[in-house]
Parts: C-alpha cells; structure tokens; sequence
C-alpha cells in the first residue's frame, strides 16, 4: 500500500478515514493501524479537532490491548463527545490486559460525569471486580444493578455470578442463577466453572449434564477439572467427544488451558495428545502461546529433554517461552545447560524477573555458587532487574546449600524488604543439612510467628534435634504440635499407569491391588539390601523412640515405617504394571526424604529402570544407581 503524501492525506475527509481505521479495527490490521495513525498526526489532520476521529482511533488501541496509548486518546475527546460506548471500551481494555483496578476508578470517573450506566458499563465493572476478587464492589454493583431496573440483563447477572465464584460464594452465585428468568450458555458456563472449583467435578458433572447448550468453555471446564484431580481416563473420554462427538475445534484459549492442567497433574498422555492435535491442526507453525505451553507441559512431566526439542523447533520464541525452558531445565538439575543457554536469549528475547529467578535457581540446585554471585551482583546494574524477594530467596538457597550460612545471614539482614517464610525456610532447610541446629532454632522461632500453623519447619527442626541426639526435643516439639491441635500434611505418591492416576500415602492399604503391591515391596526391600542399602533410620523420626536405641523391636518398627513411605509404594505399583525397562514417573506433593532417595538409586540400578520424581522442590531421575541431583538437593 503507498502511503498518501501529507497533502493529499490533508484533503482526505475524516469520516474516510474513519472508515479506513474502523476497518483495521475489524481486521486486526494493527501495522497497518498504526501507521495509518502516525500518517494523519504528520500530515496534520491530528490538528483539526474531530472527536470522531479520535474515537475510532480509541476503539482500534483498546482492541488490540494498547492501554496506554487507548487511554491517552480518551482523555483527548472533550467530555461532551464521549458516550458510553467510549468508557465501557476503555473499561474493558483495562481490565483484559492486567489493569483492573484501572477499571474500577474508570468506572466511578463515568458515574461523576452522570454518563448513563448499561449493562455492559456493568460487565466491566463486574469483570474487573472478579479479578481482583473485590466482593464488596461486586456486591454495591449487585445493588446498582437492581436499584437501576438492570436485574433482568442477562450480561449483567452473568457478571454478577462471576464475581461470586471468582469470591469463593456459590451460593450467592446460585441465588442469582435461580432468580434469572432467561438464562444464556454464558450463565450455565459461570455456574460449571463455580461447582467445578468449589465443590469438585462430581457436582460439576451433574451441572454439565444438566446445560441445554455446551459451548467450547464449559467442555474445557469440565475437562480440565477431571484432569486437575488426576481421573484422566474421563477427562480425555470427554476431550474424544468434543472434538470427534460434536465437532468442536479447539482454540488456542482451550489449547492452552488443557495443557496448563497436564503440567499441573503431571498427566502426560492428554498433554501429548493436545501437542498432536495442535500440530496438526496448524502445522509446525504453532502460536507462541501454545508452543509455550507445551514446553512447560512436557518439562512439568518430567519430559525435559522433548521439552528442549519442542523449544528448539519453535520459529518463534519470546521472554516467556525463554523463562518456561529455563525453569524447567533449573527443576531438573541442568544448572550448567541453563547458564550456557542465556545468551542466547540475549540475542532473542529481554530477560526479566523471571527469567532471573529461574537462573538463579538453576545455579542453586547444582551448586554453581560463583556464577549464582555473579548473576545476583549484577542484575539491575547489567540487565536493569531490580531484586525481588524471589531473588533473595534463590540466593539464600544457595548459599545456605554450599555451606555459606553466615553468608545467608548477611544477605537477609541487608534486603530492603523483610523476608518472609521462603527464605527463611531455605535458610532452615540448610540449617538441616549442615547440622547448625542453634541457628534453625532462632530461625524457627521468626517462622512460628509469621505462620503458627505451618508444621512443615517444625518437623524439618524435630528432625534435626533427633539427628543431634536431642530426642526429648524432638518429641517435645511434636507434642506441641499435637496440643494444639496442628496436623503434619500428610505425604501423597501418584503415578500413571493404564490412562489412570493411582495414588498413594504412607502405609496405605486401600489400594485394590494392595497384596501384591507388598508382596513386591518385601522383595525389593531384600533385593535392595542385597545391593548395599541401609535404611536411614534418622530420617524416621517416632515420638518416644530413639533411633539409635539397642532395642532391635523399635528399631525394626522405624525401618517398616520406613519401607511402606509413599514413594516406595507408588514405585513397587509401578514395577508390578509396566513392562520391564519403561520408565517410572512418580508425583509427590512434599519433599523426597533421605532414605528414599538413596533407596530410589540402588532400585533404578536393580531393577534397570529410570525413575522420575518430582517432589515439591525439584525433579530427581534416577538411572542406573545415581540421581541427576548428584545428591545435591
């Protein structure tokens, strides 16, 4: 297209060029939009008032997500020229790109200008209020809309309902549900969405079985429910009968959101299946977004080196794409790879917070404590990245890892903010590892006020005075717990086999195949102590019983304590259900211990098996007798 001269563009009437950008407007021309923009302002037309023109040109900003510049538009029409099209577009614009509470003070700005309020004004409101997760406005926008006749808006009770699921009230939502008297998908999609999240997907089915009419939003609620709690095989039944059944496409909204559920779950079978399907709905070109997800879908699952091929082919990759690889490579104990890697995201992408938490925490799980200093000294000084918490927390990670613990204390004392419980939780855990057991307890003390109820960092302390001889602390530590009525979260083992979660706990006997799951367990234990393992009885901690006591009766009751722990089990399903030499992928949801750690690299070396855990901290992958932690962990 040949751009006019300044002249001719001059002589252009404005409801023309109007036209030309409401056009750009629809078709997401946005190089096109802009330049067209820049044209008028050099050519002078900018300089003849027309309120119309700036109108068109606030619609085009506010559709493609340029806040900024929309709202420097808006405060250029006069007042008088503004309708209420104008606020509610502005209004939206803010709250779909992280902006809410910007919406909320636009939306008062309307009310004292006295422009009339429609439903749609209230949408927004409504929208920004839900993700804020502002009640009380939402709840003075429920009054409004009643008080001004707006209660039978189908848009606006769908706002409403919103803001209620999004606050964690479903029966407030389902109060307004029921006094609709027209409902839309939209209004079945809000009440799925709640019933789902708050109420869990067995309810939720029953809402969904019950809707009229499905559109792609409820399909993928109900999918990515049944996935978030590990039922895969009626997750991906209903994915089958969306796609296959009822010909619904997915979108990159849905794309993203089932792949986001893999990652979370760890289910890699959907999350293979929502890559496949991607590429072969669009070829290797797949959007940023998507690929993105992809990538940190197979690293979340343990599949860190395809996640490095589905990177590697990506034709186009930005920050968070960047940030998505090097955290996964970091959970995985590929510190060195991440650090080799940076620079070239320099040349790709502008590296920001994230990306330098995800560097320095590579550093940490691998001990890179040189190039961890390095990278921290000079974050805003090379790369313009002023510290956060999360930077601090790396480094005391780090630090207190390598033994440098004087050094942790040092850096707390000098940030500018106070820390909070992960870093200092991080300085505990390597009070632990190092023996400082005088230094855990005055850290234990800061971690008690900040978060009474936290029996995590009580039992990592009760652990350590055990180890130091002092066993009437530990036990007088967990019968505080006790009295106050304070439970430790328990310790969860899942695995997949068969398109099926199973999921296990310590000791636990409700499993269907439970007798030969311990039959299994009984041979292990002995294969494994035939191999050289010794159970480390330390790490098993009984109220009243010393481990290190002569009695062979308490010290046998510690070992089977610690032989029926959660991970040992999930893998022994394993052996017993897969074919021999398949790889095992374990989930827990707290940290390995030290004893099913050693144990879990002398099973890989038995039984020739690569075994993937991902506990709450990192990835462990077990292969032929070591782990890629290098036990450093």
């Amino acid at each position: 297209m040949r751009w006019p001269t300044n002249a001719a563009l001059a002589s252009v009437p404005n409801r023309h060029l109007r036209s030309l950008i409401r056009a750009c407007t629809r078709q997401c021309s946005i190089d096109m939009g802009k330049k067209l923009h820049a044209a008028i302002i050099t050519g002078g037309v900018a300089a003849m008032p027309d309120s119309f023109l700036h109108n068109a040109l606030l619609h085009f900003y506010a559709a493609h997500g340029s806040a900024c510049s929309a709202r420097k538009l808006f405060d250029e029409i006069p007042n008088s020229h503004k309708d209420a099209v104008d606020w509610t577009v502005l209004m939206g614009c803010f709250s779909r790109h992280g902006m809410p509470q910007s919406g909320l003070r636009l939306f008062v700005e309307m009310r004292r200008e006295n422009v009339r309020v429609d439903d749609v004004a209230m949408a927004c409101l409504f929208n920004a209020c839900a993700r804020l997760g502002n009640v009380e406005i939402g709840e003075q926008g429920h009054g409004f809309v009643m008080k001004v006749g707006l209660g039978s808006s189908v848009k606006a009770c769908n706002g409403i309902m919103d803001v209620y699921v999004k606050c964690g009230l479903l029966g407030m939502a389902r109060r307004v549900f029921e006094e609709m008297g027209e409902r839309s998908v939209v209004s079945w999609t809000v009440i799925l969405d709640g019933v789902v999240k708050l109420e869990g997907v067995g309810s939720g089915r029953m809402v969904f079985d019950n809707m009229p009419e499905r559109n792609e939003v409820a399909w993928t609620i109900m999918i990515v429910g049944y996935v978030s709690v590990g039922l895969i095989r009626e997750g991906f039944s209903l994915l089958e009968e969306m796609v296959f059944g009822c010909g619904l496409g997915l979108n990159y909204v849905t794309l993203c959101s089932f792949l986001s559920a893999s990652a979370q779950s760890g289910d890699t079978m959907t999350g293979r299946w929502v890559h496949a399907y991607a590429v072969k709905a669009v070829g290797n070109e797949i959007d940023i977004m998507v690929g993105t997800a992809v990538v940190d879908m197979y690293a979340k699952c343990g599949r860190v080196d395809t996640a490095l091929k589905v990177f590697e082919h990506m034709h186009q990759r930005n920050e968070v794409t960047w940030n998505a690889l090097l955290s996964g490579l970091a959970m995985h104990g590929r510190g060195k790879l991440v650090l080799n890697m940076f620079p070239q995201m320099l040349k790709e992408a502008k590296p920001d917070d994230l990306t330098f938490t995800a560097l320095l925490s590579a550093c940490s799980h691998s001990g890179l404590v040189e190039q961890g200093r390095h990278y921290f000294d000079n974050l805003e000084a090379s790369y313009g990245v002023t510290p956060k918490i999360e930077h601090y927390a790396c480094m005391v990670d780090l630090l207190g890892r390598a033994g440098h613990l004087e050094e942790a204390e040092v850096l707390i004392k000098k940030m500018p903010m106070p820390p909070n419980e992960i870093v200092l939780g991080s300085l505990l855990g390597s009070c632990r590892v190092h023996g400082k057991l005088k230094l855990g307890e005055r850290i234990l003390q800061e971690l008690v006020r900040m978060h009474p109820h936290n029996t995590d960092h009580h039992v990592l302390l009760s652990n350590m005075y055990a180890l130091g001889g002092r066993q009437d602390k530990a036990n007088s530590l967990r019968q505080d717990l006790k009295n106050r009525g304070i439970r430790k979260v328990p310790g969860m083992s899942s695995v997949y086999v068969g398109c099926q979660v199973h999921q296990f706990s310590a000791g636990d006997k409700s499993h269907p195949q439970t007798m030969e799951i311990y039959m299994k367990l009984d041979e292990m234990i002995q294969r494994l102590r035939l191999a050289g393992y010794v159970p480390n009885t330390g790490s098993q901690v009984f109220s009243g019983v010393d481990s290190r006591d002569d009695d062979a009766d308490k010290l046998e009751e510690i070992e089977q304590a610690l032989f029926c722990h959660s991970e040992k089990l999930a893998v022994c399903f394993g052996l017993i259900s897969t074919r021999a030499g398949s790889t095992l992928y374990i989930f827990k949801n707290l940290r390995i211990c030290v004893d099913c750690h050693s144990a879990m690299k002398i099973v890989s070396h038995v039984y020739n098996r690569e075994i993937v855990i991902r506990d709450r901290n990192r990835f462990h992958c077990f292969k032929q007798g070591s782990c890629s932690c290098s036990d450093y962990w």
